[in-house]
């Protein structure tokens, strides 16, 4: 409950993200291949924001 007010850092905001185009990503796979691959290479985009973020 105390969380409730807590700000995302940067890095949380980005993970949350990079979790939702997975789940998307994966949904476009069984539909349509291309769009899926599209959302993972957005995924992979935002992955190494990420991975950025943290070596600073």
């Amino acid at each position: 409950m105390f969380g409730l007010f807590k700000k995302k850092s940067p890095v949380e905001k980005l993970e949350e993200r990079y979790r939702k185009l997975l789940e998307e990503s994966y949904q476009l796979s069984r539909i349509d291949r291309t769009k899926g691959d599209a959302k993972m290479a957005e995924a992979d985009a935002v992955l190494k924001e990420i991975e950025a973020l943290k070596n600073q």
